[in-house]
């Protein structure tokens, strides 16, 4: 592409995964501080007064501030489709919440994700999700807010059940009956975890996406950093690199999905594994950023 990727999209990454090791406030500094990146995405932050020097530096950064209340579920237990409806109320709480933390923080919207399921409650636990997140959307649409699913693997490694891209659809097509403040929110990282192609996954999940993911996974049994564990581009045994990303563009290209007016959120996934250096891996991920996106073709 002859244009630069920022015409198109406001390039962001994720501050826990970029960061996982640095403080919030350090961790914030750093991407407000590089001019490569147009948006940020944060989850919860617990301690009152980092909250508060966090929202005091955003409103500094000019990013587009994104949040994702996925690090509420994962590693609490706490499952949006519980078919204990106990257990379902509890996870829309903390949901409810971070729609309050990502307004105080500028945000527009939250994105969050489906729990775990078992084959014989899918049905149940599909109508659990349904009111968890109908409950989400009238809450955000009164504060101007969306509220993002975002697509995981089914049986590999979150084992959520939004899941697959076709099953993915009928639910954002069940939710959006209702709901017009309801979007999809799609990972390169995961297409290899659910067993799809870039192509497949946007041409199924088209009239629902609203915002783009993009890193690596190891798909490979046995090997290190199997599953979805965000390593970086050129990892051992890893599925993406250049070619992937690329790939994953140029089908966003011919989907209609580049927007100058209004530009969609595209947000790095990519952690540090196990001693590499963060600064480093961002680096690099940018490398490829930048090469994938010169093979775009015009």
């Amino acid at each position: 592409m002859k244009d630069s990727i920022h015409t198109y999209f406001q390039v962001g990454t994720i501050q826990w995964m970029s960061y996982p090791d640095r403080d919030v406030l350090d961790a914030v500094r750093a991407i407000a501080g590089d001019d490569f990146f147009d948006a940020i995405e944060v989850g919860p932050i617990p301690d009152e007064a980092k909250r508060a020097e966090v929202k005091r530096l955003l409103a500094q950064s000019h990013l587009k501030v994104c949040y994702g209340a996925q690090p509420r579920l994962l590693g609490t237990g706490l499952n949006p489709n519980d078919i204990d409806e106990e257990g379902r109320k509890k996870a829309e709480a903390t949901l409810l919440e971070a729609i309050d933390e990502a307004e105080y923080l500028g945000a527009k919207g939250i994105a969050f994700l489906a729990g775990k399921w078992q084959e014989e409650t899918k049905d149940q636990a599909y109508a659990q999700l349904l009111k968890t997140t109908g409950n989400l959307c009238e809450y955000a649409a009164a504060k101007g807010m969306m509220v993002e699913l975002e697509v995981f693997d089914y049986d590999m490694d979150k084992a959520a059940l939004i899941g697959p891209a076709p099953y993915a659809a009928r639910f954002a097509a069940d939710v959006r009956m209702k709901h017009s403040n309801f979007g999809l929110l799609v990972d390169l990282s995961h297409f290899p975890t659910t067993y799809e192609t870039s192509r497949f996954v946007i041409q199924t999940l088209r009239p629902y996406i609203t915002h783009f993911h993009f890193g690596n996974a190891v798909v490979k049994k046995g090997c290190e950093a199997y599953g979805d564990q965000h390593p970086r581009f050129g990892f051992p045994d890893s599925a993406n690199d250049v070619e992937e990303l690329r790939d994953y563009f140029q089908v966003l290209k011919e989907e209609g999905f580049f927007c100058r007016e209004h530009p969609f959120v595209m947000s790095m996934e990519v952690k540090p594994w196990k001693g590499e250096e963060d600064e480093i891996v961002l680096a690099g991920t940018k490398r490829v950023v930048n090469r994938a996106w010169a093979l775009v073709k015009d």
